[in-house]
């Protein structure tokens, strides 16, 4: 029996919201309700009906203007579902890689500077978790997002983690079967072993240099599939 997929809730609000736009046939440049019309329509928060317009709006299917209201951006991709799916999420991937970047990039560097001798243990006990599921060819999708967690958290820098726990529900798409495939970036895993050297060796320059090939690899892979 498979797992049952969890669905965060703005990714709920997200398919409500392209729901919506069909089902009163909005065309391109069309008003959406008021986030307020929109929080009491759909029974949520503002926090997580503004993360799905977020979303949205990072793949071209929303624009929200300042002082004026939300507008449908681009209704042609809703003709196509399953390629808007596909190209909505590449497209989504791709900015939130950026993201991963700029803020994870910079966690790197921090922890190897202040990784503490428990941390470096932390994460060996991690990647020696890792190991073992891959080799016995199981999801490895959650021990992977715990070992960026704990690079993040050896960075020891409360306003860079905060600010990387508030964009976690984009974050945790890399993780829980991007593209619909939850083996897409098993090729990065050598990279989190190198990763993990250059961190517990406080050798920065080397952590970055194998960073940056993880996002490479990442990258190459949103982009061909």
């Amino acid at each position: 029996m498979g797992k049952i997929q969890k669905i965060l809730l703005h990714e709920q609000v997200s398919q409500e919201i392209q729901s919506y736009i069909q089902e009163n046939e909005l065309k391109e440049g069309d008003k959406l309700p008021s986030v307020e019309e929109m929080t009491q329509m759909f029974g949520v928060g503002r926090s997580s009906l503004r993360e799905a317009l977020r979303s949205l709006e990072a793949v071209d299917l929303v624009k929200v203007e300042n002082g004026k209201g939300i507008f449908v951006r681009d209704v042609d991709m809703f003709r196509f579902s399953g390629k808007v799916k596909i190209e909505s999420e590449r497209h989504f991937l791709l900015n939130t890689l950026d993201v991963r970047r700029a803020l994870e990039g910079q966690a790197v560097a921090l922890a190897s500077k202040r990784i503490t001798a428990p941390q470096i243990k932390e994460l060996e006990q991690c990647l020696e978790k890792y190991r073992l599921l891959k080799e016995a060819n199981q999801d490895t999708s959650e021990i992977d997002l715990v070992f960026h967690q704990l690079v993040i958290k050896a960075a020891n820098n409360p306003i860079l983690k905060t600010v990387l726990d508030s964009i976690s529900g984009l974050y945790a798409k890399f993780f829980n079967e991007p593209l619909g495939d939850k083996q897409l970036f098993d090729e990065t895993y050598p990279y989190h072993i190198t990763m993990f050297k250059g961190i517990a060796a406080h050798d920065t320059e080397y952590a970055m240099e194998e960073f940056h090939k993880l996002m490479n690899c990442i990258e190459e892979k949103i982009k061909n599939f």
